[in-house]
């Protein structure tokens, strides 16, 4: 009688639909011919969206357009913003993310693909303001106003880096660099790769000359926790481009400067 009740249970578990192995993110795409992309299109040269065309632009949207291309299917890009980047991806509103830092508090939610580029951190002010800051001590002022994007990796390290100066937090579509612009903050940090964008477009911009670069960070893409089929996938796809020259070659398109 014992072996019996054994036996039931053991095939119950079996038929359950919990052992059922699930569908990967990968099979969903390739049966529906779309790749969804959550996009910030607010980090240049990364992702921007154009105003005159209303279509996103930038080293990102290249190489995740040439994914789509390669894998047959369709794309389309999912509106998103930085502090709802991961939640983007947890909620299976899109099956990807453009390039995002590596960072552990988002490794507690959302998978990363293998890393496909690297920058490092500066901060910007500007250019009649020079003259006050020269080093990275500088900025760890009280009497310094800081502006940072709520929800980047660099809202987190600005408070460890200058927990004396005054840092405020900005919502987007806002964006901190135009706090300094605009004279409501002193001094922005970002990406050397964005800043040397930034510098090239609003004249009165320019990067402290720091002497030391802080915070080199991998740039990836976010993916779903629990599919490692379609993080296979990806991962696959980038070190086959990495081996036939597409990144560099896109890293020269749109004139990045990196480690």
């Amino acid at each position: 009688m014992k072996k019996k009740i054994f036996i039931t249970i053991i095939l119950t578990i079996l038929a359950s639909p919990i052992n059922v192995l699930a569908e990967s993110r990968l099979d969903e795409i390739l049966q529906n011919g779309v790749l969804k992309v959550g996009t910030t299109g607010d980090w240049n040269p990364m992702t921007i969206k154009n105003p005159s065309t209303n279509e996103y632009e930038g080293f990102d949207i290249d190489i995740v357009k040439e994914l789509a291309k390669d894998m047959g299917v369709n794309i389309e890009f999912i509106p998103t913003e930085w502090k709802t980047l991961v939640a983007g991806i947890t909620s299976n509103k899109y099956d990807m993310s453009t390039s995002a830092s590596l960072n552990t508090k988002r490794a507690l939610a959302a998978g990363y693909s293998n890393s496909y580029l690297n920058y490092y951190q500066v901060p910007l002010t500007l250019k009649k303001n020079l003259s006050k800051f020269r080093d990275w001590d500088d900025i760890n002022n009280e009497d310094v106003k800081f502006a940072v994007t709520l929800g980047t990796v660099q809202e987190q390290m600005a408070k460890d880096f200058f927990p004396k100066a005054k840092i405020t937090s900005i919502e987007s579509p806002a964006r901190d660099f135009q706090e300094v612009l605009s004279g409501r903050a002193e001094v922005s940090m970002t990406s050397n790769i964005e800043a040397a964008a930034l510098v090239n477009q609003y004249d009165q911009l320019a990067i402290i000359p720091v002497k030391e670069q802080r915070n080199p960070t991998p740039l990836a893409w976010l993916l779903p926790q629990n599919d490692q089929v379609w993080i296979n996938y990806i991962n696959h796809w980038i070190e086959l481009k990495k081996s036939h020259g597409f990144f560099e070659n896109m890293k020269i398109k749109w004139n990045l400067q990196t480690q």
